[in-house]
């Protein structure tokens, strides 16, 4: 999200809002100010906070936008009046006074597959909207805090996931985070000694850089369909562990999601609960 967001930053910064068109009626989250309210603004910024695109307009009012897991942005040059499948929102930018047949760009947001769950909102000046009550993010010392001093005892894939505890995550990062770190996913903040606790903070700071550097050196790319390539054990369930330990990855199944691990890296060797199975192996 943080690439996307400087990417949309550099093409859209400066740009004069023509139109934000509801495309999926249940996607907007809010009634006041109306996505009309917004016609003629400035964009001034397209900046990110946790998993929530911010665009910030010269007139206070922000529209946050939640691209959810299979939520994608494509580029219009010149804007398109279709709407494709899966299709959310469009908005339509133009430079200064031009109208919309000179140099206009347009934003397509949409979602691949069959649920819909991608969200915007349109907030006016100090209004949070979703953006309130968001935990740390890392990098910050909050988050640092948080790691080497939270008792906690719930597994540690849920509050690495949970944004309200962490935010800026989720579960694809948190499984990468926790096997380079060798902790197991159902270990907890409260059991961990100080070096693992470091150990942590470490691997989230460079697991969640060198996504960054990857994504922002990927070309295009913002409408495709499937990212998954980007993890190196999440979603990778039944492949060799990146390391040279030997082992196969791993899955737990839960009712929407599931968490990929290596039990000789992670676990010391213990298959974990795998509920899809409803089966407890000790």
């Amino acid at each position: 999200m943080q690439a996307l967001a400087e990417r949309l930053d550099a093409r859209l910064a400066g740009r004069r809002l023509r139109r934000a068109d509801l495309l999926g009626f249940s996607s907007l989250k809010t009634y006041e100010p109306s996505p009309d309210s917004l016609k003629g603004a400035t964009l001034r910024s397209v900046g990110r906070r946790a998993k929530y695109l911010v665009w910030e307009f010269d007139t206070g009012t922000r529209v946050v936008l939640h691209l959810s897991q299979a939520g994608r942005v494509d580029i219009e040059d010149p804007p398109k009046k279709t709407k494709p499948r899966g299709s959310v929102a469009r908005f339509v930018f133009g430079e200064g006074d031009a109208g919309m047949d000179r140099g206009g760009v347009g934003v397509l947001v949409r979602e691949h597959g069959t649920q819909r769950m991608a969200s915007w909102w349109v907030l006016a000046p100090g209004e949070e909207g979703p953006l309130a009550g968001l935990g740390p993010e890392p990098g910050s010392e909050e988050f640092a805090s948080f790691i080497r001093t939270s008792d906690s005892n719930r597994h540690l894939t849920t509050d690495l996931r949970d944004q309200h505890v962490v935010s800026g995550i989720g579960r694809g990062w948190g499984d990468d985070i926790l096997h380079r770190a060798k902790l197991s996913p159902f270990a907890s903040l409260r059991s961990l000694s100080p070096q693992q606790r470091e150990d942590l903070l470490a691997a989230a700071t460079e697991v969640l850089a060198e996504a960054l550097e990857l994504e922002r050196r990927r070309p295009g790319g913002l409408s495709e369909a499937k990212l998954g390539g980007r993890f190196s054990v999440h979603g990778r369930f039944g492949q060799p562990c990146p390391t040279p330990c030997g082992d196969t990855l791993r899955r737990v199944s839960f009712e929407s999601y599931e968490m990929t691990y290596c039990a000789t890296c992670q676990t010391g060797g213990k298959v974990l609960a795998d509920r899809r199975l409803s089966r407890l192996l000790k």
